[in-house]
């Protein structure tokens, strides 16, 4: 069985569906430490995913999915149901309460590891993912069994927070809003991050359709 386990572990390829460098980097190194890292492939669009996916049906796939480019978390299981060997990994820095419930009740298959969990943690999740186990880290596995489902009521934005969602809307970066508007780093960040909290959404395509229906957005502006 140990033997059949090696065997499982070399075959496994892994794709890295995020856009964070470092975080890529980290994935590989951590790979290549517990000896899993067969094939490692990088892929930055969901077109591309679905392509490695065809080529690779069985790949473990560790996810941001609040840096890539789904609309949905619809559209993400689907994709996710097309390649149904493939195994996934949802690894970000935050992910809003209802969305982890409705993914892990909508598909209990999923891993899910937050980048502030331990390495430790990290670790185990990548090992459980490729012989086909799910792991959950303490805050997904507290929101599964423990929290009680509440309906979502999108707080309501500041004059800022609605001037820094347009820029994003646009499809500057952090780096590029806070150039621009002469404000730091961290201030921009913690907008963003209250931006998605109050909207309970999760990647810049969310934000970008609540947007564009509350009038805060509008296509033209991408022609202006």
């Amino acid at each position: 069985m140990f033997n059949g386990f090696n065997i499982l572990r070399s075959m496994r390829t892994f794709l890295l569906a995020d856009n964070q460098d470092i975080t890529r980097k980290g994935i590989a190194a951590l790979l290549y430490e517990e000896g899993l890292s067969g094939q490692t492939t990088e892929v930055k669009t969901r077109k591309e995913l679905q392509e490695k996916l065809h080529t690779y049906p069985a790949a473990v796939v560790v996810l941001d999915y609040t840096l890539f480019d789904f609309s949905s978390l619809q559209q993400m299981l689907i994709i996710k149901d097309k390649a149904k060997e493939s195994s996934w990994i949802l690894f970000s820095d935050e992910l809003a309460e209802h969305f982890l419930r409705n993914a892990l009740i909508s598909d209990p298959t999923l891993s899910i590891v937050m980048k502030h969990d331990t390495v430790d943690d990290i670790r185990e999740a990548l090992r459980h993912a490729v012989y086909n186990k799910v792991w959950l880290c303490e805050s997904a596995e507290h929101i599964l069994h423990h929290s009680e489902p509440v309906v979502a009521t999108p707080g309501l934005l500041t004059a800022s927070e609605k001037a820094i969602l347009h820029e994003i809307s646009l499809g500057k970066t952090t780096k590029e809003i806070a150039w621009e508007k002469n404000l730091s780093f961290h201030t921009v960040n913690s907008h963003r991050k209250n931006i998605f909290r109050k909207l309970e959404v999760n990647n810049v395509q969310e934000a970008v359709k609540y947007a564009i229906k509350a009038g805060i957005f509008d296509m033209t502006d991408y022609y202006i």
